[in-house]
């Protein structure tokens, strides 16, 4: 079986609406369909806005050019007492 993830959106009929075509060789195929729904109160810790991560990487990279850094050794043994 193959896989293949599309976003869509739900009509008032309850059909989905694709938001872009799905590219196939075989258009008579027959599919499965899972609809999965995002939670109100879900938090993806991997989903940090874009404008946080430059932040962070500017702020990073003004430490470095400060001299403000330190061993990896010494990060490793900080992450390693948790």
């Amino acid at each position: 079986m193959k896989a293949i993830e599309v976003t869509a959106s739900i009509d008032d009929n309850g059909n989905l609406i694709l938001d872009e075509p799905i590219q196939v060789e075989n258009r008579s195929e027959r599919v499965r369909v899972i609809v999965l729904f995002t939670e109100q109160e879900e938090n993806d810790p991997d989903d940090t806005p874009i404008e946080d991560v430059k932040a962070s990487l500017r702020r990073g990279f003004q430490h470095f050019l400060a001299g403000q850094t330190r061993p990896i050794s010494e990060l490793w043994s900080r992450i390693d007492a948790k």
